[in-house]
């Protein structure tokens, strides 16, 4: 099938060429052809050399690459291929089979070749997330070659695209299932062991943070017997880990009145635990200003402070702001786990906005873990913006 083509100014294929998988506008010489938002288009360089293929869009990131390799988007064997390979990775990194853990981030965009999707799989069900509308119009290839996977058994294919895709295509779009039964909304899932209930159809994102996994498994060597805050607990993920490995008492906070009863819920799932779980709905810089307990282990998650580089500099205020108000309800002694998943904010930028938070109060901090995203979140080595997840473990005196 002929296809539209873009044709790269001269010097502008180098990042093509080293495997970054998108073109900005900026560096587009001219387009033959006149591709729809999500068409096919091929790649070349000045010199008419092929460079890959992938979904156009009209914006900055004018060409999403999925192939630097010549290739049919519209064959179902390339989508089985794809997906195939990523479920590969997670089995060598020993998700897939795993007795104690059956949630995985199967596909994650660029770090597995595939801009634009995203692939959350919940016991048998695969939650399919689509950032653009190229990879929303071959939902049905690869809902299709999901359930052709070797080594991974599933009955149902939910697309929860709905919420990311551009607004005025996604005003026409719904929710629902690819594959297999509407009802089916939630499951209960083991993570290390851990039960939660994952509710894809009206839960954040996917459902669930499946990033922290690894943080989260960190956590329980830090909390025997000990006073635990997790703050931004969503659906309680550390909240639920740290009860399981014995901590003394455990207070969860969230804005969210919804995010609080799944909170409540999934401690529930996870009882008999030896601590006391104490669920807060409320803003969680308010609740660390307030006059209250000091703490011996604590988790700062919050989501996204910025989403573009324009509101970088108010997130690290916020960032800082927030550790500050964390560091001075810590114990000495004390345990902080604190991220910031902002992609724009880098992990130096961060690591330095933490020491001015804790040069503020005045405490002395060691660090004691680097963190980052789970192996089922890979990074490409080509695509570093990939690694959004970035965390510290301090030590507080």
């Amino acid at each position: 099938m002929q296809i539209d083509r873009i044709v790269l100014k001269s010097g502008r294929d180098l990042a093509l060429r080293r495997f970054h998988p998108w073109v900005f506008s900026g560096a587009i010489a001219r387009v033959e052809g006149s591709p729809q938002d999500g068409d096919p288009v091929a790649v070349y360089d000045k010199q008419n050399q092929f460079l890959g293929i992938g979904h156009f869009h009209h914006g900055s990131i004018t060409v999403r690459v999925l192939s630097f390799e010549p290739a049919d988007l519209n064959q179902p064997e390339f989508w089985v291929e794809k997906i195939q390979r990523a479920l590969q990775a997670r089995h060598t990194a020993g998700l897939v089979p795993n007795p104690h853990t059956n949630c995985f981030r199967l596909i994650h965009g660029e770090g597995d070749g595939l801009s634009g999707l995203i692939i959350d799989v919940y016991g048998d069900t695969a939650v399919v997330q689509c950032h653009s509308i190229g990879m929303h119009r071959q939902s049905a290839l690869i809902a299709s070659a999901l359930m052709r996977l070797q080594g991974l058994t599933l009955q149902a294919v939910y697309d929860k695209s709905k919420e990311t895709l551009p607004p005025q295509y996604a005003e026409l779009q719904t929710n629902g299932y690819l594959i297999g039964t509407g009802s089916l909304e939630s499951v209960v899932v083991h993570e290390n062991d851990v039960q939660f209930k994952i509710d894809w159809v009206s839960g954040q994102k996917t459902g669930f943070f499946l990033d922290q996994r690894d943080n989260r498994q960190l956590l329980q060597q830090y909390v025997q017997g000990k006073s635990v805050l997790n703050a931004f607990c969503y659906t309680g993920g550390f909240s639920a880990y740290a009860l399981k490995a014995g901590a003394a008492s455990v207070d969860s906070v969230d804005i969210s009145g919804k995010a609080m009863e799944i909170t409540e819920e999934n401690a529930r799932l996870n009882l008999p635990y030896p601590g006391v779980h104490t669920p807060y709905t409320e803003d969680v810089l308010r609740f660390l200003k307030n006059e209250g307990p000091m703490y011996e282990v604590m988790v700062i998650d919050p989501p996204a402070y910025a989403k573009s580089l324009e509101k970088r500099h108010n997130a690290i205020q916020g960032y800082k702001r927030l550790n500050e108000a964390a560091i001075r309800r810590l114990a000495p002694g004390g345990i902080l786990f604190t991220f910031s998943c902002s992609q724009v904010v880098d992990r130096e930028l961060f690591y330095n906005t933490i020491v001015s938070a804790a040069l503020e109060v005045g405490r002395h901090a060691r660090v004691l873990h680097h963190l980052t995203q789970g192996a089922d979140h890979p990074v490409s080595l080509f695509h570093p913006e990939g690694a959004y997840l970035k965390g510290l473990v301090l030590y507080i005196d």
